[in-house]
């Protein structure tokens, strides 16, 4: 079957007891066993529950994995990977990174004695010579957050496999949609599922899908000992959101291209970041592993200062100014204040993260109305 159908049909049986269209959500927290020991296929809800396996079981069908864990968020799931690590192990990660990653990094998992740095994975000679004889995972975004960088997966997947490392692709931007990580080499492919998986600001959640068994195998030992496990009911909605995911990511898509094209002909803005586009560095690799789109975030950067900047954020009526991305209503935020503000200064102005730089979530709505409510945006904010 195809991508959407599957994301329709696979994990999402009718009930074979009522015959309900929709699977039941499971609000169990234990199970009743058959005898002493003697395991059912569920026992205790934080090892295993139905409604969480079937959106278990639907996102590793659309990933192409073999197995799929699903988290009580994205930052859970990210951790949950760099547990895999042991003290005194090395992990290289993108430049271009979303800001909960790079606080894990540099503040968290380094008090238990893991090394990491960020080096610029676009450019594979760089990112090369990064990797240290420690070095045991490559961590990448493509596209990266919030510069929107393309990293050449398949080509990541060949040097951390010569390096004897493994590589872990968040690909919350992609989506399953656009790019597989998996199918690309990588070894483990990672989404907040509280973007475009749930796709409507009602869900918190991550993901793990991997392609091999004995990775999935520890992955599931460490989620079951530390316990941030998806609930039965953000299972439920990150399910539902499945079913309509190709259609409203190729949407966004073609709205995102569309003002990212617009944006860059407005006298206010000095640069967009669009993979789209085709004066951006990373196009010839994006059309080659993103299939029939290049994502519905756009960054762009003010001609002007930080204070325009802010009051560019503010004056939008329609684009709400929020953290967060990937659902149906439009979203903006400024990083150097908002999602990167975990990022020491100088850290954020050595990777480009400006504080006139602006993240766009494109949602479902009339690409001309959000047009003129940039446009107007735009007056309010350099009157």
């Amino acid at each position: 079957m195809r991508f959407r159908t599957r994301a329709i049909h696979v994990g999402q049986q009718a009930d074979p007891q009522t015959g309900a269209v929709v699977p039941p959500i499971h609000l169990a927290a234990t199970y009743i066993q058959p005898g002493v020991g003697q395991w059912g296929p569920y026992d205790y809800s934080r090892s295993g529950n139905p409604t969480r396996k079937a959106f278990e079981t639907a996102l590793a069908d659309l990933e192409t994995g073999c197995g799929a864990l699903a988290f009580s968020s994205g930052m859970a799931a990210i951790h949950a990977a760099m547990m895999l690590l042991e003290p005194g192990d090395h992990v290289l990660a993108s430049w271009d990174l979303y800001g909960g990653t790079y606080r894990l990094l540099r503040r968290i998992l380094s008090r238990g004695r893991i090394q990491a740095s960020f080096a610029d994975s676009s450019d594979l000679n760089i990112f090369a010579k990064a990797v240290q004889p420690n070095t045991k995972l490559l961590w990448i975004e493509s596209p990266g957050n919030p510069l929107l960088s393309i990293t050449d997966i398949a080509g990541c997947a060949e040097l951390a496999h010569r390096c004897g490392a493994l590589l872990g692709v968040d690909s919350t931007f992609a989506t399953p949609v656009i790019t597989r990580p998996l199918e690309l080499g990588a070894d483990i492919v990672m989404h907040s599922a509280t973007k475009y998986l749930g796709g409507h600001s009602d869900v918190l959640g991550g993901v793990l899908v991997v392609r091999d068994q004995k990775l999935f195998e520890q992955l599931y030992l460490i989620q079951n000992a530390t316990g941030g496990v998806m609930g039965p009911l953000e299972s439920y909605l990150c399910s539902r959101g499945l079913k309509t995911l190709e259609l409203r990511v190729r949407e966004q898509c073609r709205s995102a291209l569309l003002l990212a094209q617009r944006l860059t002909e407005h006298p206010r803005v000095r640069r967009v970041y669009y993979p789209g586009l085709s004066d951006h560095p990373g196009h010839p690799i994006a059309c080659r592993q993103m299939d029939g789109g290049f994502g519905a975030i756009v960054s762009l950067e003010l001609d002007g200062s930080a204070e325009q900047a802010k009051r560019f954020v503010q004056s939008t009526r329609l684009i709400q100014l929020a953290v967060s991305l990937g659902a149906v209503e439009s979203l903006l935020e400024l990083p150097a204040f908002m999602s990167h503000a975990s990022y020491e200064p100088a850290e954020r102005s050595a990777r480009g993260i400006s504080e006139t730089l602006v993240r766009l979530s494109i949602g479902l709505e009339d690409p001309e109305d959000l047009w003129e409510d940039l446009v107007q945006a735009f007056q309010k904010a350099f009157a």
